[in-house]
């Protein structure tokens, strides 16, 4: 089993969603996201403690060398990468970057309107956009202070 299919299992087993993985560039370092599914009160504290207490104790099981295992939430700029994510996210303020431009644009930031048929719709001041799911480099939630 390959260490994302590993932590995706243990975290989801535990009722959390595994937002994102990053490793060190020696891969010593093992940092992971969590949030909490169907609940509005986000990550806690609590919640990272026990998160992080059984992938020590599976990564230890299953032989995977690592220094410094690190759990925490996504935070309020979260990464929005899978399909479901961009449902769940509808209405929110989002800025897109995509792989390939779209008339000498990579960057969008807007509304996000969801996904529909492979395509990401951003409402923009200037109207919607789609973008090309496959086409998507990297998304992340823009938090709102009011």
């Amino acid at each position: 089993m390959d260490l994302n299919t590993l932590l995706e299992t243990t975290v989801g087993g535990l009722g959390y969603e595994l937002v994102d993985v990053e490793m060190s560039p020696r891969g010593r370092t093992i940092r992971i996201f969590i949030d909490v599914l169907g609940h509005e009160r986000g990550v806690e504290v609590d919640d990272c403690v026990k998160v992080s207490n059984q992938l020590q104790r599976v990564l230890e099981v299953e032989n995977v060398d690592y220094d410094r295992l690190e759990v925490s939430s996504p935070g309020l700029d979260r990464l929005v990468k899978k399909p479901a994510d961009f449902e769940r996210f509808a209405g929110q303020e989002i800025h897109v970057r995509i792989r390939i431009p779209l008339n000498n644009r990579r960057n969008f930031q807007g509304e996000l309107l969801g996904l529909k048929q492979g395509k990401v719709g951003v409402r923009l001041d200037t109207g919607d956009v789609e973008l090309e799911f496959a086409n998507i480099d990297k998304a992340r939630l823009v938090p709102r202070f009011d």
